[in-house]
C-alpha cells in the first residue's frame, strides 16, 4: 500500500495559454459607415429621386397645383447680377402662385429654421424664411412673404405643413405678388452649397386643400408640367433651327 505524505497535493489541471505578443492580437475591422444620399458626386437628377423618395409638400394650398406660368418664373430664368452658374441665366428658384394675397405657405418638409428676415431686404427677396432639411444636407428658402409668425425663430423646429409665413409682395420689383421658392444642396461640410430646379418636384409633391370643411393632404391632384423643361426644349430648338439655317463663312487665311 503506498503510503501519503501530509506536503502531497494533487496535480491540478493546467492552465490555458495566454498570448502575451500583442502582434498575435488581431484588431477588430470597425464596420463601414452606413451609405446616404445618392452617388458621389451627386447628379440634380440623383438630388432629384433622393428628395421625391421622401415625403414631401407643396408649399402651396390646392384644389389647383400652382406651377410657374411663363418663362420668366422657371428657374434658370433672365435675371440681372452675379449669380450661381448653376441658376444658368440667373433665377436660383422659380415664382409660383400670388392669386390670393396673404395665403398660407407651408414648409415643404420636416426641418429646421435656419435663417428668418423680417427686416427690409427690398434688394434681396423682402420677407423670407431658410429652412434646413436632413442634416442640413437640403434647404428650402420661401421669398417675399408678407408675413411671418412669431414662432418663426432661428433654430425653431418645423414639420411639413407648417404655415411659416404668408404669401406677399416685398422685395417684388418688376411684377406681382407671388413665391419665389428655391430647393439647394450640400451633402458635405466642405462642398459649396449649389441650387436645383425645384419646378419637377413641386410638379408630383402632394397638395394640401379644403376638402368638407377640413384641410387634408391629397396626392390625388393631376402632377404638373414642368414649363422650365418645355422652356429649354423649345429655346434648344429654336437655337439648331437658327444655326442650321445661318450662312457658313468662307475660311479666311491667317495674316
Amino acid at each position: 500500500m503506498l503510503a501519503f505524505t501530509s506536503g502531497y497535493s494533487p496535480p491540478q489541471p493546467a492552465a490555458p495559454l495566454v498570448a502575451t505578443n500583442a502582434a498575435l492580437v488581431q484588431p477588430t475591422a470597425p464596420p463601414e459607415p452606413p451609405a446616404f444620399g445618392p452617388s458621389w458626386p451627386p447628379s440634380e437628377k440623383d438630388w432629384i429621386s433622393e428628395i421625391t423618395a421622401d415625403a414631401w409638400l407643396h408649399p402651396l394650398d390646392g384644389p389647383a397645383r400652382r406651377m410657374p406660368i411663363r418663362d420668366g418664373r422657371v428657374f434658370g430664368a433672365e435675371r440681372p447680377g452675379d449669380r450661381p452658374a448653376e441658376c444658368r441665366n440667373g433665377h436660383c428658384g422659380i415664382d409660383i402662385g400670388g392669386e390670393v394675397w396673404g395665403e398660407p405657405i407651408h414648409a415643404a418638409h420636416d426641418g429646421i429654421v435656419d435663417r428668418v428676415q423680417r427686416g427690409p431686404n427690398e434688394d434681396h427677396g423682402g420677407l423670407y424664411v431658410r429652412l434646413a432639411h436632413r442634416g442640413g444636407s437640403i434647404f428650402t428658402q420661401y421669398f417675399h412673404l408678407a408675413a411671418i409668425p412669431k414662432w418663426v425663430q432661428t433654430g425653431a423646429k418645423v414639420k411639413m405643413g407648417d404655415v411659416i409665413g404668408l404669401l406677399g409682395d416685398t422685395g417684388v420689383k418688376h411684377s406681382t405678388a407671388h413665391l419665389h421658392f428655391t430647393v439647394s444642396v450640400k451633402p458635405a461640410a466642405n462642398v459649396i452649397e449649389q441650387y436645383i430646379d425645384p419646378e419637377p418636384l413641386v410638379a408630383l409633391w402632394p397638395i394640401r386643400m379644403p376638402v368638407n370643411g377640413a384641410s387634408v393632404v391629397t396626392t390625388q391632384t393631376a402632377p404638373g408640367v414642368p414649363l422650365g423643361a418645355a422652356s429649354n426644349k423649345k429655346k434648344s430648338a429654336k437655337i439648331a433651327k437658327a444655326v442650321a439655317a445661318a450662312p457658313v463663312d468662307e475660311p479666311t487665311s491667317a495674316e
